[in-house]
C-alpha cells in the first residue's frame, strides 16, 4: 500500500517536471526576444529538471534504499548554475546592445548602464 503511494508520488513529481520542461520549450519557441526566452529557459526549465531529478532521487532513496550522490549533486548544480548563466547571458546581450522587442514597455537597465558608461540615455557623452 505504502509502496504504491510512494511510487505514485514520484511519478507525480516527475510528471510536474515534464510539464515545466514542456512549458519552457513552448516559451523558447513563442517568446519574441532573447531576454524573454532566457527568462523562460532559466525559470521553467530549471524547475523542470529539478523536479525530474528530485522524483528520481526520491524513488531511489525510498524504493531502492540507495542514496545517489550524483543525483543530489545534479540537483545542487542545476539549481546553482542555470539561473546564474541565464543572467550573465542576458547581461552580456544587453551590454552588446541586443535590441528588446518592440512590445517591451520598460527598460529598467537603461539609466544604470548609461551612468556606468558615462553617457546620456540618447547615447551622447555626459
Amino acid at each position: 500500500m505504502i509502496g504504491n503511494l510512494i511510487k505514485g508520488l514520484t511519478v507525480v513529481i516527475i510528471l510536474i517536471g515534464a510539464i515545466f520542461s514542456f512549458i519552457s520549450a513552448i516559451g523558447l519557441i513563442r517568446l519574441p526576444d532573447l531576454y524573454t526566452r532566457a527568462h523562460a529557459s532559466s525559470k521553467s526549465a530549471t524547475l523542470g529538471v529539478l523536479f525530474i531529478l528530485l522524483g528520481t532521487f526520491l524513488f531511489f532513496i525510498i524504493e531502492e534504499q540507495h542514496f545517489s550522490t550524483k543525483l543530489l549533486l545534479g540537483i545542487f548544480f542545476v539549481f546553482l548554475t542555470a539561473p546564474v548563466s541565464a543572467h550573465m547571458i542576458c547581461r552580456c546581450a544587453y551590454r552588446s546592445r541586443v535590441k528588446l522587442t518592440e512590445t517591451s514597455i520598460r527598460d529598467d537597465l537603461a539609466d544604470c548602464m548609461c551612468v556606468e558608461q558615462g553617457m546620456s540615455r540618447e547615447g551622447n557623452d555626459v
